[in-house]
């Protein structure tokens, strides 16, 4: 069972956290990224897929081959960011269940159905991309997630050779508060809710 977590960390993961334009001048670490994946593998997929692929952009040729990819306002904020992510999904996450849910023949669930292995892939990556933000969060840094993007171009200059496509991209760092938005509406309970 759980420990219900402090007003504080609610705050940090929900109620205060932002998504960030811009950023500190303070570098994201190889060791930040590792630690954000280590919470974010923990988070829940259907039959433990693990569908998310991650590209950690840290290095500036990385962030710039990226913002080629971006449309808008997106190119500036991503080369100016001190990271930013590409998260993937891998069409073929089936190969991997033998050793993630080996409790059954889960492979055998998705072989031939390539369409479907397709609606699975998305919906496990985006739960993960949200895992990401979360575990970012988590650890005092912010994230700017964007969908304004081209995913062939993304497709073509960091999953060459795979299966894999793009998902959605974020920066990645210490906000800057100058960068934010005032915080849009979210709906009352009653507005999208039932109880039946």
């Amino acid at each position: 069972m759980g420990t219900p977590l402090s007003p504080d960390g609610l705050d940090t993961i929900f109620r205060t956290a932002r998504t960030y334009n811009g950023y500190q001048d303070k570098p994201v670490t190889e060791e930040q990224i590792r630690q954000i994946y280590g919470l974010l593998k923990m988070g829940p997929t259907s039959a433990n897929q693990q569908p998310g692929r991650f590209v950690w952009c840290l290095s500036q040729e990385a962030k710039d081959r990226l913002a080629d990819c971006a449309g808008g306002a997106n190119p500036p904020k991503i080369k100016a960011a001190p990271a930013a992510v590409v998260i993937g999904m891998d069409p073929d996450f089936h190969e991997h269940l033998p050793w993630l849910f080996p409790h059954t023949d889960a492979k055998s669930w998705f072989e031939g159905d390539p369409e479907g292995r397709k609606e699975h892939a998305f919906r496990n990556s985006s739960l993960q991309g949200a895992y990401f933000i979360i575990a970012a969060r988590a650890i005092g840094l912010d994230t700017g997630p964007m969908s304004g993007f081209d995913h062939d171009k993304v497709n073509a200059a960091f999953f060459e050779g795979t299966k894999y496509k793009a998902n959605f991209i974020s920066t990645l760092g210490y906000g800057d508060p100058e960068t934010i938005f005032d915080r849009s509406p979210r709906p009352e309970f009653e507005k999208f809710n039932s109880v039946l």
